[in-house]
Order: structure tokens, then C-alpha cells, then sequence
């Protein structure tokens, strides 16, 4: 779809002054790196790293990183007639994910998802005009934890042929759903050239980002698959209750996760992605489906508009 509505939460004005902000955290609180190649990856720009592999980022290397990021991303469907494209002016739909329980439809019962719920649901999706992609929709739980996300991919890839977004928790996982793919389509150069899946992670709130965060990115960089950068922060949580706060920490997870994707392979395909939402103060719990949440990410896509990213962002 074209167009779409535009809520426009922050002016430019406090735009720019949430951008300022962002790049004072990252060169003077910086991010929590645990790995060590990830590491060598920033100092070797000019970024600095501390004792306990905490990273400050410089603003220009920030702001290098996001002018080489491409504004247009074609994401491709292994279908063609599925393929869509993310740039601004224009609005696309996914369903949400990840399911980890389901009412079994022939007996009712609330049980764990497993494998075949992927491959059923993921077939749903396909047949749904309206979901342009698919986000790994349900999580299989009948098979080995550690290769979970490979029968996932697998579900989808054989059920679905639209874009697949797929967190694959660690680099060495993304590798293998990468071959996956390559086979499908015909071979890694095919891949490259038509990905037809996309990583997505998830930085740790606040400010962290595990090896296997780190692992994925530069897997994606460097194989030419995108990668979906979402952020989780809690406004009253892991961040500042404020709607500035909140974003100002999310923008740093984002936008230190982009360049480090840039620092690996110069052009390499981001999308700024959220399901950043407020913490329900009197349960301990995520707002999601919430006012806040729907004002938050809002805000956080015209913080995309803003940087020329295309972007995701957790809806009502």
C-alpha cells in the first residue's frame, strides 16, 4: 500500500534534539559490547573501548554510518509477485510474532506451538492479501531448543512465499538459515542478489548487546541479507518513563547496531525496527497493545523518516 496515515509526534525541532541526545549517550555512556570481534570492528573506525568492553561511538562515525545505510529496501518474496518494497510514502502490513502458545483448532486446548503451527499459520499468511511479509509467526517447541530457529525457517520457507523475517539467536544459526535460503533460490549469489528473508534482533535494554546480537548483525552485513534492528525498551523500565527518554535510549540501541552493520560491510541493508512500549508500573509488565505503545512507535517512525531508514514498528 501507498500513503497511509502520518502521525507526526515530534516536531523537527525536538527531532533534532533527540538525535543530539542520542549522540551524546553513545560517545559518552556507550553501548555494552561483549564481542570481542564486534569490538575490534568499532575500535578499528575510531570508536573507543573500555574496560569491561563497554564502546563509545564518536558522532561523526554515528552519522557516517547512517548517510551509507540505503533508504530503499526491495524485500523480496520467494514468490516475485510478493515482492515488497520499504521506502517512504509507503506502508506495508505483518502479522505479529511470536506466538508461543495456541488454542488447538480441533480440540480448543491452550497448548505449546509446535512445528506444524508454523507451517499452518505461515500458510494463512500466504493466502492473506492484507500481510504484504511474514514475521516468524510461532515458535516450534517440539523439537531441539538449540535448532529451533532452522525448523522454523523451514516451516515458513516450504509454507509461505512471501518475505520471511526470522530471528536466527545466534551468527552460526544465520549462516545455515542462509544456506538454506541459497538453495532455494539457486545458488548464494541468487540469494544475495534477491534475499528472500530477513534477520531480525533484538539489542538487550538498556544499551547491551549480547554476542549473538553482534553475530547476527555482522553475518548480515557481510552476507547481504538485511537485518531488522528491534529495540524492546520499557518507558519506566529500561528507560526513562518520558516519551523522549524512551526513544533517545531506543535510538542509541538502533542506531549503534547500524553501524556496526556499516562498519562491516559499507551499504549493508538496516531496517529501523521497534516494539519499544511503556512498563505497566503496578504488574511488572509490557504495555503492548497500549496508547503508549501505538504514541511511542509513532514517534520512533518519524525518527526513521527522519534518518531516510525504512521501518518497522510494533503497531496497535
Amino acid at each position: 500500500m501507498s500513503g497511509g496515515l502520518r502521525l507526526e509526534v515530534f516536531t523537527p525541532d525536538e527531532l533534532q534534539d533527540i538525535h543530539l541526545g542520542t549522540l551524546d549517550v553513545l560517545e559518552r555512556t556507550g553501548v555494552y559490547v561483549e564481542d570481542t570481534e564486534a569490538r575490534e570492528i568499532f575500535a578499528g573506525a575510531g570508536a573507543r573501548v573500555g574496560a569491561g568492553g563497554v564502546v563509545t561511538i564518536p558522532g561523526h562515525i554515528v552519522e557516517d554510518a547512517i548517510r551509507s545505510a540505503p533508504s530503499r529496501l526491495a524485500m523480496y518474496g520467494r514468490d516475485p509477485g510478493h515482492d515488497v518494497v520499504l521506502e517512504d510514502g509507503r506502508v506495508n502490513f505483518l502479522n505479529f510474532g511470536e506466538a508461543v502458545f495456541v488454542a488447538d483448532p480441533e480440540t480448543g486446548e491452550l497448548r505449546q506451538t509446535l512445528k506444524q503451527d508454523v507451517a499452518d499459520i505461515s500458510r494463512v499468511i500466504d493466502a492473506l492479501p492484507q500481510i504484504d511479509a511474514i514475521l516468524r509467526p510461532a515458535g516450534a517447541h517440539d523439537v531441539p531448543e538449540q535448532a529451533a530457529p532452522l525448523h522454523n525457517a523451514e516451516a515458513i520457507f516450504t509454507n509461505c512465499s512471501k518475505h520471511a523475517i526470522i530471528g536466527p539467536l545466534t551468527g552460526y544459526l544465520a549462516g545455515r538459515m542462509r544456506e538454506m535460503a541459497a538453495v532455494i533460490v539457486g545458488g548464494a549469489e541468487t540469494l544475495r542478489e534477491r534475499p528472500i528473508f530477513s534477520y531480525v534482533v533484538c539489542p538487550v535494554s538498556p544499551l547491551k548487546f549480547p554476542k549473538d546480537v553482534s553475530d547476527v548483525i555482522i553475518e548480515g552485513a557481510r552476507a547481504g541479507v538485511p537485518t531488522a534492528v528491534v529495540s524492546m525498551a520499557l518507558a519506566g523500565g529500561s528507560s526513562p518513563v518520558n516519551l523522549a527518554g524512551a526513544v533517545v535510549v531506543h535510538n542509541a540501541e538502533v542506531l549503534s547496531a547500524l553501524t556496526l552493520a556499516q562498519l562491516t560491510r559499507r551499504g549493508a541493508s538496516i531496517v529501523y525496527g521497534s516494539s519499544t512500549t511503556a512498563l505497566d508500573l503496578r504488574f511488572a509488565v509490557a504495555t503492548v497493545g497500549s496508547p503508549e505503545c501505538a504514541l511511542i512507535n509513532a514517534g520512533i517512525a518519524c525518527l526513521a523518516r527522519r534518518y531516510g531508514l525504512p521501518s518497522w514498528v510494533a503497531g496497535l
